[in-house]
């Protein structure tokens, strides 16, 4: 019986010295467990996901198939070229993989491109036959008929209390700096309703009493969100995602999300500097609103996650003072914070490219925790000094105890008081070791 491993790696902490490891990892990913159950019936699957396990190169595997997922690609570059050295064939996918795919190539006998649905399988099929080919590259139109993931081969890892499940894929927007832009070109995907309920089902029968949905921007298809939050009512379930703040401007919506469970959601407020989101083509969203969105969002009963970035053209040493100041005001619970970085692929890096502000053309280097660009209005080494200036007072214990302690809003939810409180100290850790804090 062929036997494939799947592998998620790791990053390295800043420096390059250390591996980022942690005990428990409480949002796995969904690819893995997906393809599995897409394998041939006389196939093995195994899967390592980095961050909790130690990967054994002299494992027993006839195909090594590695996930890219931001600066982590380069990690996965080097564990696929010592596979390689040991005789293994190695295949690369994943997002990363799949905007800088003439590096991937370098490092892998085959790489799969974008959606792996088609790709996968084909490439599975020439693997047996002797005849792989380097580049598979086929798109998907539709995400029906998907199998349910084989959620026990997560099941073998130290996880969380949830468990992932898919809705959409995409997303309509087409910001300069984003991967996923990058990728679906504003085109969204949605899942076959009954084929999601069924995955939460599973999931239910798990023993689980959350999940969160692995969605680019849930939101994307509004009908399509109440429709499900209809269904998803019947489980008595607790959910998460992420989406856009335009959540926060359609009260039906939010009204349905809440009452069917969903409580922890992520948005990307970017930044509180309207020059520099106008520039990274997110005009629609309006910095004006950013505080009455998270006030409504608040009171709806949603624990707010924050996704912003530093080093846009509109920022200087003084927007990045007032971001600490916007976070504080509001309270908000999980802030994330990363420096623009122009990832290679994409419209951002083209355009730093073309106008020679890349400082570096080093892809390890485009980590996000050090400014690789030149903005217009503050000096690169100013950014990055002042981006860890930020994360530190942020991750403080004063403003820990202030925008969770001290919440009001989460005293309403104790149990989600506990688990905000310990995801603050978990991106604390990481933040005194000089590591951008890993989403868990």
């Amino acid at each position: 019986m062929p036997k494939i491993v799947f592998i998620q790696p790791t990053q390295y902490q800043t420096g390059g010295k250390y591996l980022c490891k942690q005990k428990r990892i409480h949002l796995p990913g969904l690819a893995f467990p997906l393809l599995a159950a897409m394998l041939p019936s006389n196939w093995e699957a195994k899967i390592f996901i980095e961050v909790v396990d130690d990967i054994d190169f002299e494992m027993d595997a006839d195909l090594v198939a590695i996930g890219t997922m931001g600066h982590a690609m380069y990690r996965g570059m080097e564990i696929a070229d010592e596979f390689r050295s040991r005789g293994k064939t190695v295949v690369m996918g994943g997002y990363m993989a799949s905007i800088a795919v003439n590096e991937a190539v370098k490092h892998a006998d085959a790489v799969v491109v974008g959606d792996a649905e088609i790709s996968f399988l084909k490439m599975l099929r020439d693997f047996e036959r002797g005849k792989l080919q380097k580049i598979y590259d086929h798109p998907v139109s539709n995400l029906n008929n998907l199998p349910i993931p084989k959620y026990e081969l997560l099941l073998e890892k130290p996880i969380g209390n949830m468990l992932p499940v898919q809705a959409g894929r995409g997303c309509t927007y087409s910001c300069s700096f984003c991967s996923i832009a990058c990728l679906y070109k504003g085109k969204y995907l949605s899942r076959p309703l009954n084929d999601v309920i069924r995955d939460i089902e599973t999931i239910r029968n798990l023993g689980f009493k959350r999940f969160y949905l692995i969605d680019d921007n849930i939101i994307s298809n509004p009908k399509y969100l109440e429709q499900l939050c209809d269904k998803v009512m019947n489980f008595k379930m607790k959910w998460a995602t992420q989406c856009s703040l335009q959540l926060a401007r359609n009260k039906q919506l939010l009204d349905k999300v809440v009452s069917s469970g969903g409580e922890l959601i992520s948005f990307g407020i970017e930044s509180i500097n309207q020059d520099g989101l106008d520039l990274l083509n997110k005009s629609w969203l309006k910095v004006e609103e950013h505080e009455q969105n998270l006030k409504i969002l608040t009171k709806a009963g949603i624990v707010v996650s924050s996704e912003m970035i530093v080093g846009t053209d509109g920022d200087t040493e003084e927007s990045i003072r007032e971001t600490k100041n916007f976070i504080e005001r509001n309270r908000v619970p999980i802030p994330r914070f990363y420096i623009l970085t122009p990832i290679p692929g994409t419209e951002l890096y083209n355009q730093m490219r073309n106008e020679n502000r890349l400082v570096t053309e080093d892809w390890k280097l485009f980590d996000g925790s050090r400014c690789v660009h030149k903005p217009k209005l503050i000096d690169p080494d100013k950014l990055t000094q002042m981006y860890w200036w930020l994360n530190k007072k942020i991750f403080s214990w004063k403003s820990i105890s202030q925008r969770v302690i001290l919440n009001p809003a989460l005293w309403k939810k104790p149990y989600m008081l506990i688990f905000v409180l310990f995801v603050n100290l978990h991106y604390r850790k990481y933040v005194l070791k000089k590591v951008t804090p890993n989403i868990l």
